[in-house]
């Protein structure tokens, strides 16, 4: 009887990628106006980018149905498995609760975990279960683990650009103005599962600083625990920019740095130019 996971697309891995790990991905939906489309199947990452930086209005993503749970499940215990599914956070996304529904046929099977977490932060937390996994623990105590030690996960983000905080309404249009004019580079980070702006910057640099600050400020970056990095949009050279910059947080440490694409999940909110880590605090 082998552990399966089960993981929905906010996670940010490719079909590819997922498949490759052993796991499971259910897609979200992605609405553009009347146009719809499912995550990373019929709308790549770069797809998606470029329809964002041509719409006026922000697209909207749809959670996942519990019978695409159910479905998944069915297939996987059927073969006599058992199966862990991490989500994205509750208090972002319906999700969660489908497979919790959805998992309620399959008592001692199934084992939802709420990653209280999006993005590159839900998955490094996916991939301590992997390892978990391979260190030969059960479906209930990869669970248990998990719930135990998610709250240890830092996610912070660099956006490059408050247009889309403003789209969303999360900002005012004159806030907007003024920060675009003073160059302002807002930081936001997931904390108690949701998203809360924690610090701001002018310029570029001094937003990499603030970034490397925060991550100081968290206790630094537990090494022996999964950790990874991010950008939104259609190049990573702000990212690359901000790992030269912080060359110090790395070096020693790691032969190379694991590096993902923010995708429609949040990349929605954040928009492009955004760069963002993911690490278990030290």
């Amino acid at each position: 009887m082998a552990v399966q996971f089960l993981i929905d697309s906010s996670a940010d891995y490719s079909p590819q990628e997922a498949a490759e790990r052993g796991m499971t991905m259910l897609p979200m939906t992605i609405l553009f106006g009347k146009e719809v489309y499912i995550d990373r199947v019929d709308l790549t990452v770069e797809q998606f980018y470029e329809k964002l930086i041509e719409s006026d209005a922000l697209p909207t993503t749809c959670q996942i149905p519990p019978v695409a749970f159910s479905d998944a499940f069915t297939q996987a215990v059927s073969k006599g498995d058992t199966v862990v599914a991490v989500t994205l956070s509750s208090k972002l996304s319906g999700t969660y609760q489908s497979a919790v529904l959805a998992a309620q046929d399959f008592p001692g099977k199934v084992f939802v975990v709420d990653s209280l977490n999006a993005t590159l932060g839900e998955r490094v937390l996916i991939e301590y279960g992997l390892r978990l996994r391979d260190q030969g623990l059960s479906a209930p105590e990869i669970a248990r683990e998990l719930e135990e030690t998610r709250g240890h996960i830092r996610l912070l983000a660099l956006l490059d650009t408050l247009e889309y905080l403003k789209k969303g309404g999360r900002i005012s249009p004159a806030t907007a103005l003024a920060g675009t004019l003073l160059s302002i580079k807002p930081v936001v980070a997931v904390e108690n599962g949701e998203v809360v702006m924690v610090g701001k910057a002018r310029g570029s640099r001094q937003g990499n600083n603030l970034l490397r600050q925060l991550i100081e400020k968290c206790g630094g970056v537990n090494f022996q625990m999964p950790y990874c990095l991010a950008y939104s949009g259609l190049s990573d050279h702000l990212l690359q920019k901000y790992i030269a910059d912080s060359a110090e947080l790395w070096r020693g440490q790691v032969d190379r740095l694991p590096i993902t694409t923010v995708g429609a999940t949040v990349g929605t909110h954040v928009g492009p130019g955004a760069i963002a880590v993911a690490f278990f605090a030290a």
